[in-house]
């Protein structure tokens, strides 16, 4: 799967989201491409968040646009789409009685760092994206992973964080 193809997507991803008034953001390595302004390695997948009382309206917005649904929403905090070779993986977040934003999980809730959803757009080759902040970047990208290709990509992104962290 080249970039080009979920590059391109992300920007459909964003131009539908911004129509219907849907709050979303890019994370992931995506995010880590954009606020880099440049893409920095190949990506799997596109990794959203949004908003669980907005799932299904994005499920229905999706399917119209011709993707299916790969992952169910009742699995462990997220939901997966697919259209063709392009996967969108959807985590959604919903917030405490104390302002703070999680996921809800099968067992228990993974929480968000404070400051990740805020309204910063960042433009990569002419697409605009909603992107969660540097800092929570760079505090998912930190955590350690168990999975050996995840691991791999998280040190990857990292170096490319730490460079921006610095210019900041």
């Amino acid at each position: 799967m080249t970039g080009n193809h979920q590059l391109d997507a992300i920007g459909v991803l964003h131009g539908l989201f911004e129509r219907e008034g849907t709050d979303y953001w890019l994370f992931g390595g995506w995010a880590v491409d954009f606020h880099a302004g440049r893409i920095t390695r190949p990506h799997t997948d596109i990794d959203v968040a949004v908003w669980r009382t907005d799932l299904a309206r994005i499920g229905e917005l999706l399917e119209q646009q011709g993707w299916s649904c790969v992952r169910q929403s009742d699995e462990d905090g997220y939901v997966q789409y697919r259209r063709g070779s392009i996967d969108i993986d959807v985590a959604f977040l919903a917030q405490d009685e104390n302002g703070t934003v999680y996921t809800p999980l099968d067992e228990g809730r993974g929480d968000w760092p404070v400051g990740a959803f805020g309204q910063a757009e960042k433009e990569l080759l002419g697409v605009r994206a909603r992107v969660v902040g540097l800092s929570s970047l760079v505090a998912d990208k930190s955590e350690v992973h168990p999975d050996p290709s995840a691991a791999r990509k998280d040190q990857a992104d990292i170096a490319v964080l730490i460079g921006l962290t610095r210019d900041e």
